[in-house]
């Protein structure tokens, strides 16, 4: 039986279709894909978490007719995205979690010919922990078991997470 009650993915829906997110980061490709961009938007939620919206374009698997893959996708340390965005430290760990419990390991996203679209809740940090931390996204899946940070490989794409205006 359908019911009008209001839930968290009623104002989520809002949020994202009317809201100012609180934080984004724009996220660009490395030296071997210049193609790659995106934006990952934070939005504050009344119920105490972070609702997250990543959109990516250029994804490695762009030109495989009906590919699906799935790329790590994860908040690091420092918002250095220079280089090969070797200076954007560890994932994000304040509470000193083993992997995948770190604060920074954000659901992966599903490239689908080279199109990643993902919106998603999490409670682990608040907009004003990450700002000035990176979103970065690795070349494969994020196996959720090898420490310390899940073997998914180099990272691809890399956004500094600065305050919304």
């Amino acid at each position: 039986m359908y019911s009008n009650q209001i839930t968290p993915r009623i104002n989520f829906i809002q949020q994202l279709s009317y809201e100012r997110p609180g934080a984004a980061a724009w996220i660009t490709g490395n030296p071997e894909h210049p193609g790659l961009s995106g934006l990952i938007k934070f939005y504050p939620t009344s119920y105490g978490g972070v609702l997250i919206e990543a959109e990516v374009f250029g994804l490695p698997n762009i030109s495989e007719e009906g590919a699906s893959n799935f790329y790590a996708l994860h908040i690091h340390d420092f918002g250095d995205c220079s280089g090969s965005f070797q200076n954007t430290g560890e994932h994000y760990n304040p509470e000193g979690a083993p992997h995948p419990d770190h604060a920074g390991d954000l659901l992966p996203l599903l490239g689908n010919q080279g199109y990643a679209w993902s919106a998603f809740y999490d409670k682990r940090f608040t907009i004003e922990e990450i700002i000035g931390k990176s979103v970065i996204i690795h070349s494969g899946p994020d196996d959720f078991t090898s420490q310390p940070s899940g073997n998914a490989g180099v990272k691809i794409g890399c956004g500094e997470i600065q305050r919304a205006l």
